[in-house]
């Protein structure tokens, strides 16, 4: 699991068992499961694909809209948030990059490839600088340090809430930085797709005054529609005409849309999840404490663990059907650390007691 999380395909293969019977926790994905407010509208809607969908997205941009507060013509609805990384990177073309480290893999290779440099060919790309987060200090970003940092970037990728450390730069500082960002002229690229999960953090209505500022939400995380795609940003009018020119069309299926909308609207699923969330968090943290495992304060639904025999864990767990994310290929890195998910209570009593017999063997 070095690419990313969640590849239980792969796993069901070596494992010579069924992808269903896998206990997945390096995906952070919400624990309650699709909503079946969704489940339902999908099943109603099955006869719209014989049609394209909508290639605007209107309806669901006005219920995002509706949602976060801001004016629909400022959405761009995408295929994940990860496709609207790779657009922003390759409608804006920057020429020099700031990238935290660690953190999420695909700024840099969103990057790599408008400059069309192929990220195997062992090329050097100068234009991206890294800003180092510190072990010692918990992964926590500066604020200051990083604005220092800043100077002289074209753009600026900042993943808030951190993955994968879980760290989070309060509304208050992210106000300085995006402050910092628009005097500078620098894009800020605020990548919230975990910020559902904290909602008074966002910093999304920021956009509205701010033409170098762009904020990036994720409906897969909170709503645990990953296999169906669905990511929005929200940009100021004066770019918002500029990335749409470099968008491909149809690229948010039907019951994506739909789903979207109804998924939004699910209330009683969100606090359902804030409890469940909550409970999980408590019983890891005092669970891992016990057993003495270091992990990082995290906002949010998953944590990142130090682990001297982490190697040996990772394939303990995998062989038992049990996946976590190694986090060896994050820059800033290395092959101590592995990062879980928060799930059900009784897959995390699953993890937490084979993880303490692998902690005591190995």
């Amino acid at each position: 699991m070095k690419g990313h999380g969640g590849d239980i395909y792969a796993a069901s293969q070596a494992l010579s068992i069924s992808a269903d019977k896998i206990i997945d926790f390096s995906a952070s994905i919400n624990p309650l499961g699709v909503p079946g407010s969704v489940r339902r509208t999908i099943i109603a809607h099955l006869g719209q694909l014989r049609h394209y969908p909508d290639p605007s997205a209107n309806e669901l941009r006005n219920e995002i809209a509706r949602s976060i507060k801001v004016d629909p013509g400022s959405i761009i609805c995408g295929n994940g948030s990860t496709e609207l990384i790779y657009l922003v990177a390759r409608a804006m073309q920057p020429r020099k990059v700031l990238i935290p480290a660690p953190t999420f893999s695909e700024y840099e290779n969103a990057i790599i490839t408008c400059r069309g440099v192929s990220k195997y060919a062992g090329t050097n790309n100068k234009s991206i600088s890294y800003f180092t987060l510190n072990e010692q200090d918990n992964f926590r970003l500066n604020p200051n340090e990083f604005i220092d940092a800043m100077s002289g970037m074209d753009m600026v990728f900042l993943c808030n809430p951190n993955n994968p450390t879980g760290g989070l730069v309060r509304k208050r500082d992210m106000a300085r930085i995006t402050d910092a960002a628009r005097q500078a002229g620098c894009c800020l690229v605020v990548d919230e797709a975990f910020t559902d999960f904290i909602p008074g953090e966002s910093i999304v209505r920021k956009v509205k005054d701010n033409p170098y500022l762009i904020v990036l939400r994720s409906l897969t995380k909170f709503y645990a529609l990953s296999g169906l795609r669905l990511g929005y940003a929200v940009v100021n009018p004066e770019l918002y005409s500029t990335i749409m020119s470099f968008k491909e069309p149809w690229t948010v299926n039907t019951l994506a849309q739909l789903s979207g909308i109804v998924a939004l609207k699910d209330s009683l699923y969100a606090d359902r999840t804030f409890d469940a969330i909550s409970d999980g968090k408590k019983y890891l943290e005092a669970e891992l404490i016990k057993m003495g495992i270091k992990y990082y304060p995290s906002s949010i639904n998953f944590y990142l663990l130090r682990l001297d025999n982490a190697s040996d864990v990772l394939s303990e767990l995998r062989g038992k059907g049990i996946l976590v994310r190694d986090c060896s290929n994050f820059r800033g890195l290395d092959g101590s650390y592995i990062r879980i998910a928060v799930r059900t209570q009784n897959e995390n009593r699953r993890l937490l007691r084979e993880l303490a017999e692998l902690w005591r063997a190995l």
